[in-house]
């Protein structure tokens, strides 16, 4: 069964002082009440220093419980439909990076170390006589991360094409490159991410 991932006092950040905590108490009730978000559940933490954008609240649905860490950053390239769903009780830590093009889904009690990367697309380069910047992306694909699965510091998790879904209780250990989908209870390490079990 499931533990719930809920934390009762300890949290990423617990290293910071009161004055931080205040704030991200204060930015979580502001960005709760006033941020347009595709679905949004109870007691979300949002650190002062998180960065997600208004513009792009409306592509992103928040269960209950979740926790985003110090300068967590959101991003979408086409803002125009629910695109980042994150379910109850998930915990994202500081620095990490979530950039969508078409669906990132974290089931339930998902936890991202820092300084995760999640991207569903790559950038585009295969006009060699323009710069990289202004070609834009691929089609790319979608991500699903099972329930319970833990991401370990400094993981990449890449999809360019199709589906790459992660089963239940999957575990990516620190700086691994996943780039295909594996089944659950798998331990992953490496680049790219092979299964160590």
């Amino acid at each position: 069964m499931l533990q719930t991932v809920h934390p009762t006092c300890a949290t990423f950040e617990d290293h910071e002082g009161v004055p931080s905590r205040l704030l991200t108490a204060l930015n979580s009730l502001w960005v709760s009440a006033t941020y347009p978000f595709g679905g949004k559940g109870r007691s979300l933490r949002l650190h002062h220093a998180s960065e997600i954008s208004r513009s792009i609240a409306p592509c992103i649905s928040l269960g209950s419980h979740v926790d985003i860490g110090k300068h967590t950053w959101f991003t979408s390239w086409v803002e125009s439909r629910l695109k980042i769903i994150i379910e109850d009780e998930c915990r994202i830590g500081a620095r990490c990076t979530i950039s969508v093009a078409n669906c990132i889904h974290l089931e339930r009690g998902v936890v991202l170390a820092p300084d995760v990367l999640l991207m569903d697309h790559a950038h585009a380069y295969e006009d060699v006589s323009r710069p990289i910047k202004v070609q834009g992306v691929t089609p790319g694909g979608r991500i699903r991360i099972g329930e319970g699965s833990r991401i370990g510091r400094g993981a990449a998790i890449l999809c360019d094409k199709g589906e790459l879904v992660l089963g239940r209780n999957c575990v990516v250990a620190p700086h691994a490159v996943v780039t295909r989908s594996f089944p659950p209870d798998t331990v992953l390490s490496g680049n790219p991410a092979r299964s160590v079990q």
